[in-house]
């Protein structure tokens, strides 16, 4: 449909056309996404094994274990959404096994990601209630990485408000997802730990802490705060946009389109671009910012 088309329909019959639109993307099992999270957790895994043996260098293994942790939270971010199959649905073991696989190797909790990222949607651009806005500040993308820098040391406001959030809830999974951080962040230490003490300190920094810290940096500003700066504002079509990326959709992980992830967040990682091509005119006519 042209402007001119949208421009005869009222309130109720644009909303009726842009959820016809966005439900073509949904309730379908996206086999990209499956891979995905499968052949990257096989792929970190074996350059242990190929740098403990010395089939492969340290010093190359280690941009494929950043680009691993980097890749790491995406497919668990679809899993928190119960993409990969809703409680009831025969692929809810595969969406839960995702969720939880995907999430330990970046030393996190899945309950606590999950727990913690629908609040982000629920209250997103919110001071107090969303978790996420204390590591979202920055006037420039330079204040952002420092405040991301400054949100990874202990007891920083950003630490803070995701256990403040949790508490909060109070709920039985919140609860659960508390003690489980505590016991991976423990366990996560503990293997570094014994890593070091067997003279394999070398090794536990450059495949899992520093490829760790640079994904988190990485993430946090192309998950996190370049999709929702410089929009301080709340409610739908208002609390995200899109944006351009010198990459494309490929380099911000498929962020550029995350003004429909909000929208409706049921719709696989992988198929937000095209469903932004094709709901941008009614975007448009909302007001929303397409970049």
């Amino acid at each position: 449909m042209g402007a001119s088309d949208l421009d005869q329909l009222d309130d109720r019959a644009l909303l009726e056309l842009e959820r016809q639109i966005a439900r073509r993307y949904m309730g379908r099992l996206s086999w990209f996404m499956v891979v995905w999270p499968v052949a990257n957790l096989v792929c970190w895994l074996s350059i242990w094994g190929l740098v403990f043996t010395d089939t492969l260098p340290l010093l190359y293994a280690f941009p494929i274990a950043v680009l691993n942790c980097n890749l790491f939270y995406l497919p668990s971010h679809d899993a928190q959404h119960d993409i990969y199959g809703r409680p009831g649905e025969p692929t809810r073991w595969l969406n839960q096994l995702i969720g939880h696989l995907s999430a330990l190797p970046i030393a996190a909790s899945y309950r606590a990601l999950r727990e913690t990222h629908l609040e982000h949607h629920r209250h997103a651009n919110n001071p107090d209630l969303d978790p996420d806005y204390p590591q979202n500040s920055g006037e420039t993308a330079w204040q952002a990485l420092t405040n991301i820098y400054l949100s990874m040391q202990p007891g920083s406001p950003a630490q803070r408000a995701y256990l403040d959030c949790l508490t909060r809830l109070n709920t039985d999974e919140a609860r659960r997802a508390i003690r489980d951080q505590i016991s991976i962040m423990l366990i996560h230490y503990g293997i570094l730990f014994a890593l070091a003490m067997n003279g394999y300190a070398l090794e536990g920094l450059l495949l899992w802490w520093l490829p760790l810290k640079i994904g988190v940096f990485y993430n946090r500003f192309y998950l996190s705060w370049l999709p929702h700066y410089p929009h301080p504002e709340q409610g739908r079509y208002r609390d995200t946009h899109s944006f351009k990326s010198w990459l494309g959709s490929i380099s911000s992980l498929g962020m550029t389109a995350h003004v429909v992830h909000h929208l409706y967040p049921r719709i696989p990682l992988d198929k937000t671009p095209q469903a932004l091509r094709d709901l941008a005119p009614i975007l448009e006519k909302r007001g929303v910012d397409l970049g």
